[in-house]
């Protein structure tokens, strides 16, 4: 039996049929299109982001901080999406096409599963923002397959705009509010981890780290005539205060 959740206000429900109205009138391509991409392909892009602020990271003075930030986000998203095993039991709201009828649902498989809050909203907001404290470029873009990502689930017609809402608002809470734990052990961890063989997981090369550009020979050899000094001081530079490039 659903709760009371699960008779949505006019404004939700409105917003849900406008959306799913468009797969009605749309190409049946266009609608497989999407159906894909909410289901599998926004995931995999933001796999992708992820990697390339990886590999970004590994080349910055504070790699260490930069790649416990980074592995931050799929360990928020796993803690969100454990958080929300009790929450969607509790609230208990079936999919909007079990009490809606006139919705095109576009996935198969989803009867039987609670509709409050999207998982894959949940998971894209996530890494979304623990992407954005490290890399703020990468972050919008990630933020911006968030929200694509909510759109594409009212379109396909599994999930409320409410659904999508509840599922940013816990990975947001999730990932600001225990990031400070979480990188009290994971800093300390990619030092260590920087100190073994496995390094090169967390820092990019030498020569990858001081740039290695046009005149960069040059470079070095000016250095070592003028006694190291540069690179003295370039080792004493204190540590990043904002993970975000």
């Amino acid at each position: 039996m659903s709760t009371p959740l699960a008779d949505t206000t006019n404004p939700d429900l409105g917003l849900l049929y406008a959306v799913n109205g468009l797969a009605r009138h749309a190409p049946a391509s266009l609608d497989r299109l999407v159906s894909w991409t909410g289901e599998y392909g926004i995931l995999i892009g933001l796999a992708l982001l992820g990697l390339a602020g990886w590999l970004q990271a590994r080349r910055r003075p504070d790699a260490p901080v930069a790649v416990a930030g980074l592995l931050w986000a799929p360990l928020a998203v796993a803690i969100a999406e454990l958080a929300n095993l009790p929450i969607s039991a509790i609230v208990d709201r079936p999919r909007p096409f079990v009490d809606h009828s006139g919705l095109e649902v576009l996935v198969e498989g989803k009867a039987g599963t609670h509709s409050f809050v999207s998982d894959h909203s949940t998971m894209s907001m996530g890494i979304a923002v623990a992407l954005f404290l490290v890399n703020r470029r990468l972050g919008w873009i990630a933020g911006g397959l968030a929200l694509l990502q909510g759109f594409c689930r009212m379109y396909m017609g599994v999930h409320y705009p409410t659904d999508v809402i509840g599922g940013f608002a816990l990975a947001t809470a999730v990932v600001l509010l225990l990031a400070p734990i979480a990188m009290a052990v994971l800093v300390p961890l990619c030092h260590a981890i920087a100190r073994t063989p496995l390094a090169p997981l967390i820092r990019a090369g030498r020569g990858a780290e001081r740039g290695s550009g046009p005149g960069g020979g040059r470079s070095g050899r000016r250095g070592r005539r003028g006694g190291g000094r540069g690179a003295v001081r370039a080792e004493e530079q204190p540590r990043e205060s904002d993970l975000a490039a």
